[in-house]
């Protein structure tokens, strides 16, 4: 059977699971849990992705995320990346540690973001042993397992800065809302919301899957649909670096020129990363014939300097809000 198509364009939302190769613990212990999380948050913050609820389970886990450059497949190679890198680093082992490449849902915000958490959040309570609890053992559970962001949708003072709760907390009213909403969940025993998956990959009402569809149908037959019909407004990679050498009095030449003018090539990458509707490694090839490893570390360090610097950061300002007034500006 053909794999599913990765469906991707700004602002989508997605639920993420991704699987140990044969159902392998993928964490060790609590030091791989924490640079898991340390990954992923480091991840979320490169590619611009908005997470809004995570599981981490032995054997593998759970994300509901929402990108907002369409860079599903780009933020999920980093991630996946970069730990199984770690892993095996440190457990002196080789090879894949995952099973086959992560599955990823299309949500209909709308419709499904509030259930999908839901169903996210009560996953450590549907595993074979704890399923003939009664619900309040099972509530206790869940308030007491330690790897999930469920803590702070019931307790603001257990919310974490990597996390957006607000969006999800806002369809139930606030917190005590979102509490109820759980535990409904548990006395009910609701069922798999991904039951209803249309077209294999697509969770949403009739009018959301029809949307879908009509933009895979306009896409080539590359692996990857292009939504380019759907896409925010952004600049021309050329533009921007135009507009910023004017900003910064550079030549055109010096971005090519490795160990000169760090800063300012950390900036254009940075712009053209959230401006531009081009990948890190099409950066590279712009700002010096160097791969995307290398701009994201690039980018990497710029930020960095900006937070030391208040010259940097002020620079960095000024660029940004000439970029986006062009973009409002700009005929659509």
């Amino acid at each position: 059977m053909a794999r599913p198509l990765r469906i991707q364009f700004p602002g989508a939302y997605y639920h993420i699971t991704c699987r140990g190769i044969e159902r392998r613990m993928i964490y060790l212990d609590n030091r791989d849990r924490y640079r898991f999380l340390a990954m992923l948050a480091d991840s979320l913050e490169t590619y611009q992705v908005v997470l809004y609820a995570y599981i981490m389970m032995n054997n593998h886990f759970h994300l509901l995320i929402q990108t907002r450059k369409g860079n599903c497949a780009e933020f999920m190679r980093h991630f996946n990346i970069r730990y199984t890198g770690w892993f095996n680093w440190r457990h002196h082992r080789n090879g894949n540690l995952y099973q086959g490449r992560y599955e990823a849902y299309l949500i209909d915000g709308d419709n499904y973001l509030l259930e999908v958490s839901r169903y996210l959040h009560l996953n450590c309570v549907r595993v074979m042993k704890l399923r003939g609890l009664g619900y309040r053992e099972q509530w206790q559970y869940i308030k007491e397992y330690q790897w999930s962001s469920v803590h702070g949708y019931l307790d603001e003072k257990k919310a974490v800065k990597d996390i957006e709760y607000g969006l999800i907390l806002s369809m139930v009213g606030d917190r005590r809302g979102y509490r109820k909403f759980v535990l409904d969940g548990i006395k009910k025993d609701m069922g798999n919301p991904f039951k209803k998956v249309k077209s294999r990959i697509i969770l949403g009402d009739d009018e959301f899957v029809a949307k879908a569809k009509k933009y895979i149908k306009r896409a080539s037959v590359r692996e990857q649909p292009s939504y380019r019909d759907i896409v925010i407004k952004t600049l021309e990679p050329e533009e921007v670096i135009g507009m910023l050498i004017r900003e910064c009095g550079i030549r055109k030449g010096t971005l090519q020129r490795r160990g000169v003018n760090g800063e300012v090539r950390g900036m254009v990458a940075e712009l053209l990363y959230k401006y531009s509707e081009i990948t890190q490694a099409q950066i590279g090839r712009l700002i010096g014939d160097i791969d995307y490893v290398s701009v994201h570390h690039l980018r990497k360090r710029f930020k960095g300097k900006m937070r030391k610097s208040s010259e940097v950061r002020e620079i960095y300002k000024k660029a940004e809000i000439k970029l986006r007034n062009r973009i409002q500006n700009a005929k659509i």
